[in-house]
Parts: C-alpha cells; structure tokens; sequence
C-alpha cells in the first residue's frame, strides 16, 4: 500500500502567546515542521513539541523562518546569500540541539512563510 507523508507546521506559540493546537494536530501527521524560534516559537516551546513529536512516532523537521516575530515571518528580508545561510544554519542548529538532548534527531527542512517564498523564486536564496 503506498504511503502519504502529512506534514503540518507547529511549535510556532512563544511566550505568553499560544498560537495553534500543537498536540491536537501532532495526534494526526507523520512529519512536523517545528518553528525554530525567529518567526515563532521559543527554547521551551521546541522543547515541547519535539517531546510531543517524538511521543508520537513524527519525524521531525525545522522549519526556519526570517527574524519576524511581529509580521509571523511573512514579510520579505533582503539579505546576502551568506546572511541567509548563516540564518538558517541558526536555526537549525538550535533545534538539532533540542532534539539531541531529547534523543531525537532531525528528519528534514522546511522554510517557512516569506523565507519558503523567496527560495521559490530565487536561486541564490534557495541555494543557501
């Protein structure tokens, strides 16, 4: 029988500010897309939600974003090629690091809003 990966964004709530219903939708994909802390989310809030990912058996995927708390990583930043990898690389490296010390590690990577958009349209911002 073939198999369909459903894959949904989450771990994007910070602070005092709860944003979607992680364990609800975590009940229901095969792969999460868990915010990396600039467009949303926080260390506590990864923390969670790769703990509610692993429980359920879901690969887990960083899901970096530009720094844009206010605008929810929608908006288009100009940056150089190398400012957008090094951005990247942040980020994934800060959830590679939540998922390590829960003994996960990461499955795939997923830009998120404005980030996915301009790699969509531009070579240089995909290729970094």
């Amino acid at each position: 029988m073939q198999r369909i990966d459903l894959n949904g964004d989450v771990g994007e709530s910070f602070g005092a500010y709860t944003i979607g219903h992680d364990t609800a939708l975590l009940r229901h994909v095969t792969s999460a897309n868990v915010a990396c802390g600039l467009h949303g989310g926080d260390p506590s809030v990864m923390r969670q939600t790769v703990r509610l990912a692993v429980a359920g058996g879901v690969a887990l995927g960083a899901h970096p974003g530009f720094p844009d708390l206010q605008g929810f990583g929608r908006r288009e930043i100009t940056l150089s090629a190398q400012e957008v990898e090094d951005l990247v690389a942040y980020q994934i490296g800060a959830l590679a690091g939540v998922a390590a010390a829960e003994e996960a590690r990461l499955h795939h990577v997923k830009p998120h809003g404005a980030l996915y958009n301009m790699a969509a349209r531009d070579r240089g911002v995909a290729d970094a």
